[in-house]
């Protein structure tokens, strides 16, 4: 059987705010038939996650992507992969039936995938079939995949919180940052989050549960803007921007202060523009700044993850944000949107419904 793939490209690297017309939408022919004798697995994709770092991925070649070993550069023309869940359509492993639902860190971004497997290095080692299905498929994609685990691990691994520690988060209305107050506030923290708008900012004090909460888009000085919500200092800063935003932080970090440095978005359009913290402060305050990645937490964290996780959610105390577009053709869009701020939380694209 052959069917139509649809899938997305860029037409060039690119080096500033990505725009729709960076990306091309292709077609090809798919065989959904596996040759004798090979592993492979062909998903049809049903969510896609489309996330910033991304990016980083899809600019100039630069020394930095050498150390993406969990995601290499892309390159014009070339199939661009990420998280998602999809169905298994064709299998030749044993592993893996027609029907499985299955999440997976490299899903085309397209309508279909094909995970290359073999007996001995299995490229789809870290497929996995979807059993708790209590839950919207959504979910997978977010809350109970990177997203989550990100939040998770940053917040509990490398911030060390104590409870009745006082954290700021800053893009606290996306993916990561939603999760972080939360998981802060049910731990014990005192939380405050920014984000770029006042309805995100109502959002955040009035459904997750956040303390305080403010539009840093309307603040001039954002060192003083921070003095304001914290008068006896931060002692965490989970940190999704970079940019002025980390430096106002350092100002106000409190002696022993932790910075989980999550993403920089906010210079990942915009090669002059680097956050600078005071280095005599991080020095006399002995701050820790510590950048980090889910990969490097997953296996230690991942059960108490689900377990801690589950356990809100069944108790109707964690809330999940979700930003879903649809159909493969609204992926440039929906990637364009993260970098102007349109998203509010997980953004994600929901492919043809389920056959």
């Amino acid at each position: 059987m052959e069917v139509t793939n649809r899938y997305v490209v860029i037409k060039h690297n690119i080096d500033g705010a990505p725009l729709e017309s960076d990306f091309e939408l292709r077609t090809e022919a798919l065989s959904l038939w596996i040759e004798p004798g090979k592993y492979d697995v062909i998903v049809k994709n049903l969510y896609l996650s489309v996330d910033p770092y991304q990016l980083n991925r899809m600019k100039s070649p630069g020394c930095f992507q050498q150390d993406m070993n969990f995601a290499g550069a892309i390159s014009p023309g070339q199939k661009i992969n990420g998280d998602g869940i999809g169905r298994v359509v064709a299998s030749g492993s044993p592993e893996f039936k027609e029907g499985d639902l299955v999440s997976w860190n490299c899903m085309s971004w397209g309508e279909y995938s094909i995970i290359k497997m073999s007996p001995s290095k299995m490229e789809g080692a870290k497929l996995r079939k979807i059993e708790m299905m209590e839950f919207p498929l959504s979910y997978h994609v977010a809350l109970l995949s990177l997203s989550g685990i990100t939040a998770y691990a940053g917040f509990f691994e490398v911030c060390k919180p104590k409870k009745g520690e006082k954290l700021f988060v800053s893009g606290a209305s996306g993916s990561v940052g939603s999760l972080v107050g939360q998981y802060a506030k049910l731990f014990g923290c005192y939380v405050v989050g920014c984000a770029g708008s006042q309805r995100k900012v109502d959002l955040l004090k009035e459904k997750l549960g956040f303390d305080e909460a403010f539009n840093y888009k309307e603040e001039t000085d954002l060192k003083s803007a921070l003095k304001r919500y914290f008068p006896d200092g931060i002692d965490i800063y989970f940190d999704n921007v970079g940019g002025e935003m980390l430096e106002a932080a350092i100002e106000n970090m409190n002696p022993f202060g932790r910075v989980a440095v999550c993403g920089a978005i906010s210079e990942y359009t915009d090669k002059g523009r680097r956050g600078a913290p005071n280095m005599v402060n991080v020095v006399y305050k002995r701050i820790t700044i510590q950048g980090f990645l889910a990969a490097d937490h997953y296996k230690k964290v991942y059960k108490d993850f689900l377990s801690t996780t589950l356990e809100h959610l069944y108790g109707g105390r964690l809330h999940v944000l979700e930003d879903i577009s649809h159909g493969v053709e609204s992926i440039p869009s929906a990637f364009a949107g993260l970098f102007r701020g349109d998203n509010v939380g997980k953004k994600m694209v929901e492919l043809l419904a389920d056959d």
